[in-house]
């Protein structure tokens, strides 16, 4: 572990690393702002993602290609300036990475250095493994994400369950252990059936996390608005609804007009009063009887 300047202990790669040989679950979430940075970590969250979620649920995009690196910047230091325990994962958006590896360590640096992430995740797997060693050797963790990878979803017919043939699911375990062995620490594995995620949590050193991927990897992440409902265009399987945050702050804002509307806010415990003789004083000297 690392420590924070207020002196509490920072998850490195290493201490989740430990986390996973001591059977002990890893809890992950999203978050891209400060005041959500502030709440998971407060929380006790292990791993915060600033993910390319961030496109849909945040900024009003139909899917996550359109997130730039400039807006995934952005966010991951709002997020770093708040947390003080919880390792923090920057994601590389779509085309952040695809062209060149020069591209993709350039891009893992800023996300690292100027976003202060203390690691960096991106989408893919036995290809992309020239990336990861190259962004590792560059001093950079690497998580890794194999399985259903959204930014790509177009090439794979969709928003669907990957894994489900023969062919299909060594397909996934050997990304896994591509990533493994281009020095990966980390891996997300979603949309994919549990046993398969079992059978790859198993064979890996590194740590597992899942989202849609059954309950035997070795942490668990689902996106800050879709575990709150807040986020309402739809909600994946995969998805436990922990709150209907959405309909509640709905009701609280309608309550807002309701005061105004009706005169009872302000009130006065809600207003700044003057001297009684400086009314007086006031009035004379704007010309107001």
């Amino acid at each position: 572990m690392s420590v924070h300047p207020e002196g509490v202990k920072k998850l490195l790669a290493s201490d989740l690393l430990k986390m996973k040989n001591d059977g002990k679950k890893i809890s992950m979430i999203t978050a891209y702002s400060y005041p959500q940075g502030m709440i998971v970590d407060e929380a006790g969250i292990d791993i915060i993602l600033v993910g390319d979620s961030l496109g849909m649920v945040e900024l009003g995009y139909i899917d996550t290609v359109p997130v730039t690196m400039d807006e995934m910047l952005s966010h991951t230091k709002a997020v770093t300036r708040a947390v003080k325990r919880a390792h923090v994962v920057g994601d590389l958006p779509f085309m952040s990475y695809n062209i060149s590896t020069e591209q993709a360590v350039t891009n893992a640096g800023i996300l690292y250095q100027q976003g202060r992430s203390d690691s960096i995740k991106f989408e893919g797997g036995q290809d992309f493994a020239p990336i990861c060693s190259a962004i590792t050797k560059a001093g950079i963790p690497v998580f890794g994400h194999i399985g259903l990878t959204p930014q790509t979803a177009a090439t794979m017919g969709g928003f669907k369950v990957q894994g489900k043939s023969l062919d299909a699911a060594k397909a996934v375990l050997d990304d896994a252990l591509a990533l493994q062995d281009a020095g990966a620490f980390a891996v997300i594995l979603e949309a994919i059936p549990q046993q398969l995620a079992q059978i790859i949590t198993e064979k890996l050193d590194i740590v597992t996390v899942g989202i849609g991927g059954g309950p035997h990897c070795d942490g668990q992440v689902l996106v800050f608005h879709d575990m709150l409902g807040m986020f309402k265009r739809f909600t994946p399987k995969f998805v436990k609804v922990y709150g209907q945050m959405f309909d509640t702050q709905v009701e609280l804002v309608k309550e807002f007009i309701s005061d105004v509307e009706g005169e009872s806010f302000p009130g006065p415990e809600h207003s700044f009063n003057m001297k009684a003789d400086m009314v007086g004083e006031l009035k004379k000297a704007l010309g107001v009887e």
